[in-house]
């Protein structure tokens, strides 16, 4: 008796071998960037493909999901998946699945991370040291205090109440803005972005990246911010308007920044590198070998229990409908 052929599945983009190794037991994998004439791959093949793994800086184009007419689910790699149209996806009955909370902890630390070494000037005060000016010139000139600080919160999503929480330690006073009120959180409520901004001295953006929140930290956000004020942002680049980012921070408008993400990865203006008042990290929030392993662990886990029962563990809002069909 002829054995079942096996689902085929799209990988767009990097993956561990832990991953490949356990796709490859419930798949045949093509990867997509491995393959000589993709296009042609599509055109002749795409409608065998029922998977896909991507992440959530490749996501799904339309133009290969147009290819894709027996697709029945993306498992995409990160919390993050505004290049996927969840929205279209559900509406075609295309499960679409990410990796939320076991990254949690570790972006909140970066976020954290951001916050204590520019409050405290690690960068400035290493290369103090390293250019020998500890011993030619004295002590290092004062930095302000991490305790007591005024925060804004731009999403208080899982993410953002970890920072929240994490920021206790420090005895911040925590606010919020995010599309509705919360309503079992102990933190004050803005519904107007610019006006949070004027009364905190540290903003953290933490939400997620797409048309509805592009460019919603503007020049009047930042200018509210002011130039003792501090900007983090760990959520998605498209959030700040960078151009207005930069200038600010040249004209002396705002304070210091604290990036982890930016608008055209991983190209970063120039300006910004010059700086000791900004930090820049290339997108690396949740990038610790325990993190990603158990993110991939998550990618992995969902594919296999869809293609085994029809079930998932970690859809997307937009398809959580399909995931109780």
């Amino acid at each position: 008796m002829a054995t079942a052929a096996r689902p085929e599945l799209l990988l767009i983009g990097p993956a561990t071998q832990r991953m490949r190794d356990r796709m490859a037991a419930d798949f045949t994998i093509h990867e997509l960037f491995a393959l000589e004439d993709a296009d042609g791959f599509l055109a002749e093949h795409g409608a065998s493909i029922t998977a896909v793994a991507t992440d959530g800086h490749y996501g799904v184009k339309p133009d290969i999901m147009a290819h894709l007419p027996n697709l029945r689910i993306i498992s995409c790699y990160g919390v993050g998946y505004d290049n996927i149209d969840a929205s279209a996806c559900a509406s075609r009955g295309v499960m679409v699945t990410h990796t939320p909370d076991v990254l949690n902890a570790e972006v909140a630390n970066t976020a954290l991370m951001l916050f204590l070494a520019l409050s405290r000037r690690l960068l400035r005060d290493d290369a103090y040291v390293r250019a020998g000016r500890w011993a030619s010139d004295g002590p290092a000139p004062l930095t302000r205090s991490a305790e007591n600080r005024r925060v804004g919160i731009l999403g208080l999503g899982r993410i953002g109440q970890e920072i929240a929480r994490k920021l206790g330690a420090f005895n911040a006073t925590i606010a919020y803005h995010s599309r509705r009120k919360k309503p079992d959180v102990p933190y004050r409520y803005y519904a107007d972005l610019t006006e949070m901004a004027r009364d905190v001295d540290t903003l953290i953006c933490i939400t997620p990246g797409g048309a509805a929140t592009r460019h919603l930290v503007s020049r009047a956000v930042i200018d509210a911010l002011g130039p003792d004020g501090t900007l983090i942002n760990v959520g998605r680049g498209t959030v700040v308007d960078e151009a207005a980012l930069v200038t600010a921070l040249e004209e002396g408008r705002l304070g210091n920044a604290g990036l982890d993400v930016f608008e055209d990865e991983p190209n970063v203006p120039s300006p910004l590198m010059a700086m000791e008042n900004v930090i820049l990290l290339p997108h690396v929030g949740s990038a610790t070998v325990e993190t990603r392993q158990a993110m991939g662990d998550l990618v992995t886990d969902n594919l296999h229990r869809f293609i085994t029962d029809g079930t998932v563990i970690s859809p997307v809002p937009e398809c959580r409908d399909l995931a109780q069909a």
